[in-house]
Parts: C-alpha cells; sequence; structure tokens
C-alpha cells in the first residue's frame, strides 16, 4: 500500500486557505483569505503567501516553507482557547515571543492535520467573539 502524504509548505498553505474561506457557518463564516500571492514560493526563512482576516480585518498570515505552513494570527483576548484546541501530530504552537500573549503561530506539517488547524482556529475566534 502506498501512503501519500502532503508535506510541502505551498500545498498545505493551498488546503488550509481553502478550509477558511470555504466555510458559511460557524466561526469560519467570518474568515478571508485576503492579499494573496499565487506566485510566493517556499523559503527557508519562510514566505508571505495570504493574509487572513476576520470581519474583514487582517489578524495574520499564512507563511510557506519548504516542509510546512505556519499561520500566525493574532486575536485579542483568545490566544489561550486557540492554543488549548491544538491536538494531534503534524500540528504544533511556536511561540514567536512570550511578549505577545495575543500572537499564536500554527505550524502545519502535514495536510492531514489542516482540518485541526481549521478546528484550533475556530475555536480561537469563537472566544474571541
Amino acid at each position: 500500500m502506498v501512503e501519500d502524504r502532503t508535506t510541502d509548505g505551498k500545498r498545505i498553505a493551498q488546503l488550509l486557505a481553502s478550509e477558511l474561506s470555504g466555510r458559511e457557518r460557524g466561526p469560519l463564516a467570518a474568515v478571508s483569505v485576503v492579499d494573496a500571492d499565487p506566485d510566493a514560493e517556499p523559503s527557508e526563512g519562510g514566505t508571505v503567501g495570504y493574509g487572513v482576516a476576520v470581519d474583514g480585518d487582517r489578524v495574520g498570515s499564512v507563511w510557506l516553507s519548504p516542509e510546512a505552513a505556519e499561520c500566525d494570527l493574532a486575536l485579542d483576548g483568545a490566544a489561550g482557547a486557540l492554543r488549548d484546541a491544538v491536538r494531534g501530530p503534524d500540528l504544533t504552537v511556536v511561540q514567536p515571543d512570550p511578549a505577545t500573549e495575543d500572537k499564536v503561530v500554527l505550524r502545519i506539517e502535514s495536510g492531514a492535520a489542516v482540518k485541526r488547524a481549521i478546528d484550533a482556529v475556530a475555536a480561537g475566534i469563537e472566544a474571541a467573539d
């Protein structure tokens, strides 16, 4: 049996964008993908692929690296709920600076982790309401 596993950062970011912008109900209905750069290519330092907006206000960016996508989000007072909802393999929280308590960076290392990342983002958005 051949196991196909998506670990390309650009493809993971594309899957994430589809999930972020494809919901019409629940907390993700207010989320949109903004400022998308279709020519963005993964780099070791990360390349911004697109922004994430909630109710039209940009709250984060998705960065492309060769082996993962990273989604940084600043959700006023809801970062803890988002962090607490992160579960399972290939999905981790990267805290870039302890002084930025409202900012969370999700590192998504496989296509299979995208659905769980979406669940965590939804939990954060719900807590921010």
